[in-house]
């Protein structure tokens, strides 16, 4: 365990105790009997109609405060009717004017959301869907933290986001097969072998790099949701972004785990890695873009001081008060 982790324990289990929630499950200070009380009290009823709504999965561990589903959610679902708050993000993020937001889908309530959650797409970019079925959302498939649509300068464009909050990687996949032996890394290699490498997919093919060299995380994620990303600008026709986001603190996150990727980039973090094996686009503008929490949300949580978003932030993730403003 990170000195990061072990202060966003602490953090957690101080802000647990402060709002008079009742934690301690399994023998935790920061992990509670259900998940309902980890969300922000604006959003706990309209959570759970909307994961019911559109059939998706909760994380097995929503229950823990260092959830990053549930963070995710705390962060941007109180914004899914705030457009106007969405769109500073979008720009801030993006380094782009504020642009016009597009719904995604409908809320509970059917009026219009300008962010989904656990998002796979519309269509079985990747080849993962069941057949003759939908994937769910938020389990065995490919999706993204949230979505998010607009209108830019340059026209529409989705914005794929992934979150993260105290993960760290080390060792590559577990190559986990069936009793009959399918599965494991032999199906990740026929799923995606043809879809990661340009001209077919977002990375690189002068890198001398294969499949397998992914097969370690972050990058195993981070190529999944990157090649979503290419075939969903394809088909749609409009360019697909990912933004990655996490907490400045959690330093670990960063590391380079797989050495054919560190050789290959020449890069000591893993998202300036990540960043140099990707296929450069003909317009110019990069389809990765890595943040940090602080950076993205500080600005805006101290401009709206007095609102429960920007408070009720301010007052659990107590990082976001060395955010630069």
């Amino acid at each position: 365990m990170n000195d990061f982790v072990a202060r966003q324990r602490q953090a957690q289990a101080d802000y647990f105790r402060r709002a008079d929630i009742v934690a301690g499950h399994g023998g935790s200070a920061w992990r509670l009997a259900s998940r309902t009380e980890n969300l922000t009290p604006d959003i706990r009823p309209v959570a759970e109609a909307y994961f019911q709504q559109h059939g998706i999965t909760w994380h097995r561990h929503a229950n823990h405060g260092l959830s990053s589903q549930v963070c995710c959610l705390n962060f941007l679902m109180p914004l899914a009717e705030r457009s106007d708050v969405l769109s500073r993000l979008v720009g801030r993020a993006l380094e782009i004017t504020p642009p016009k937001m597009r719904a995604v889908e409908p809320g509970p309530e059917r009026r219009d959301w300008f962010v989904g959650f656990e998002w796979t797409g519309k269509e079985d970019y990747l080849g993962e869907w069941p057949k003759g079925g939908r994937a769910t959302r938020g389990a065995n498939a490919t999706s993204a933290d949230a979505v998010i649509q607009f209108a830019g300068d340059d026209g529409p464009e989705t914005l794929l986001i992934e979150w993260k909050y105290t993960e760290a990687y080390g060792a590559p996949l577990q190559d986990r097969r069936r009793p009959d032996g399918t599965g494991g890394n032999d199906m990740r290699a026929r799923r995606y072998g043809d879809k990661a490498f340009a001209p077919d997919g977002p990375i690189r093919a002068d890198m001398s790099l294969r499949l397998e060299d992914f097969f370690w995380e972050p990058f195993y994620q981070l190529l999944r949701q990157q090649m979503l990303a290419w075939r969903m600008e394809r088909a749609l026709g409009e360019r697909v972004r990912v933004l990655h986001i996490s907490p400045a603190g959690n330093t670990a996150l960063h590391r380079v785990t797989s050495q054919a990727i560190a050789k290959a980039s020449g890069e000591a973090d893993a998202f300036e890695a990540f960043k140099a094996l990707l296929q450069p686009q003909p317009d110019g503008v990069p389809r990765f873009v890595s943040t940090t929490i602080e950076a993205l949300f500080g600005p805006e949580v101290e401009a709206l001081r007095g609102d429960p978003w920007a408070d009720h932030l301010r007052e659990r993730y107590h990082f976001l008060g060395g955010a630069s403003v």
